[in-house]
């Protein structure tokens, strides 16, 4: 079910949201409403999810027992992560393993036996991050161990970030999944940055990935030099406003629901580094892959050498992470690659040159390493790259730009441009600040923002209804 349709936004959120306010077991409405909303799209993974809670309380529990007699917790913790690892392994690299082996075999001559599949379930790496920190953080005294299973359920399992994040570690709603404040002003909040988020995904998200997606699906011969950039600059653009705007929506479903969740994006287009990139761009992933990966590896404390092979670790498994695919794993390589450069001297470098410069550098290179991210295979993505350098073979007469680059999607691409910065918060800021000054100005500015909502919401909905092209780019995830 996605937070995009209007089975979730007509159906299932008004259930939910009349039986979680009218009664007072909010943990138990939130974990079967959690429960249910992941069973919609992948009912057979539902007990991979109830066993998931199990095991992990479980190995919690073993951990602070462990350590209660003096012990350092370290097998229980080995355990629980193991298993975890296992699991996410099995259920999202299978395929990817037996594929590749398949592939190396062959081109030695040998025809391996044929292997069934095995389908990914929604949500895998994101849910299976929340277990991995909560144990990891009760091993490392960050946080109390959860004594109440249905506590603990429902932080694995809460359905406004399950399948699309942020990662939330359990230290930051430990104390409101036993006690939260439901305040008008921040569900009022809420409502509005899910409004936001819904924009972000519905109109500007999918009127550009329509384009992206029939422009990668042309033949390398169809591709032009201008077909090739529309391309990139449109998937940029949808992954961006895809992510962040389901992001904004769980923020917002959480503030309605008594949680604070993280920020997830900073505005990481108006970066002017790859590592200012990624101190903007999924926060919740790059902090745990920091806190959970990198300083454990030895992070900066070793020679320079040293924290470069962690660096460049941690990328290939965060390409991984992204899907079970050999393009994912360059992507890593790709953005670790340059990460790297930036600590061998090119900071530096970048410094001195103007900003518009520096800006230009990061574009640039992101944009790249979406091409790459995108195309499942590193032939298409070559033929991708080769065109947008100006060596594409494709007719312009018979693929003509302006057959992709119709007025909505120009208008989302203008619209996009602006809203990727943080031009648009900033007016945002000066309208609250005025609105809550009580003057007559500020009662009519409140106006114009409550409509300004509900245009949006409206707009939203009526290209729901429409049947406006709304694909799901989580899966991989």
């Amino acid at each position: 079910m996605l937070f995009s349709s209007v089975t979730f936004l007509f159906y299932f959120l008004p259930i939910f949201f009349a039986f979680y306010y009218l009664t007072p077991w909010k943990n138990l409405v939130l974990l079967t409403a959690s429960l249910l909303f992941y069973a919609w799209g992948e009912p057979v993974y539902v007990l991979l999810l109830v066993t998931s809670i199990g095991l992990n309380f479980g190995c919690g529990l073993l951990i602070d027992q462990e350590q209660r007699a003096g012990r350092s917790g370290r097998l229980s913790l080995t355990l629980g992560v193991i298993v975890n690892l296992l699991t996410l392994a099995y259920f999202k690299y299978f395929n990817f393993l037996v594929a590749s082996l398949v592939s190396l075999t062959g081109s030695l001559g040998v025809t391996a036996p044929s292997v069934g599949s095995v389908a990914l379930p929604l949500g895998i790496s994101f849910f299976t991050f929340h277990a991995l920190s909560y144990l990891i953080d009760v091993y490392r005294g960050h946080t109390s161990v959860e004594r109440n299973l249905l506590a603990l359920g429902t932080y694995i399992t809460m359905f406004p970030q399950l399948v699309a994040g942020p990662i939330i570690r359990f230290k930051t709603v430990s104390k409101e999944l036993h006690q939260r404040r439901l305040a008008p002003a921040r569900v009022r909040l809420g409502i509005e940055i899910f409004v936001v988020g819904l924009a972000q995904k519905v109109l500007l998200a999918n009127t550009v990935a329509l384009p992206a997606d029939q422009l990668f699906s042309l033949q390398s011969s169809e591709l032009t030099f201008a077909t090739a950039w529309l391309a990139a600059v449109c998937y940029t653009m949808q992954i961006y406003f895809d992510f962040a705007g389901y992001s904004n929506m769980a923020i917002g479903l959480g503030l309605m629901i008594g949680f604070a969740f993280p920020q997830n994006f900073r505005y990481p287009y108006i970066s002017q580094s790859m590592t200012e990139f990624w101190r903007r761009w999924h926060i919740s992933l790059s902090s745990w892959l920091r806190d959970y990966l990198y300083i454990p590896l030895g992070g900066n404390r070793g020679t320079p050498w040293s924290s470069y092979r962690n660096l460049l670790i941690v990328f290939v498994l965060c390409g991984l992470w992204h899907g079970a695919s050999w393009t994912f794993v360059a992507w890593g390589v790709y953005h670790g690659f340059f990460l790297i450069l930036e600590r061998l001297g090119l900071l530096e470098l970048l410094a001195r040159l103007p900003g518009p410069l520096r800006h230009g550098y990061l574009l640039l290179t992101v944009i790249f390493g979406w091409v790459l991210f995108r195309c499942d295979t590193f032939g298409h993505a070559l033929d991708v790259l080769t065109a947008m350098i100006g060596h594409g073979s494709g007719d312009a007469l018979i693929h003509p730009l302006a057959e992709y680059l119709s007025s909505s999607v120009l208008t989302a691409l203008i619209v996009g441009s602006i809203a990727a910065t943080p031009a648009g918060r900033r007016v945002g800021i000066e309208i609250g600040r005025i609105a809550r000054s009580g003057s007559t100005h500020g009662h009519l500015v409140r106006v114009a923002h409550a409509f300004f909502a509900a245009s949006l919401l409206s707009l939203s909905v009526a290209s729901l209804a429409g049947g406006t092209y709304n694909p799901f780019i989580y899966f991989r995830f």
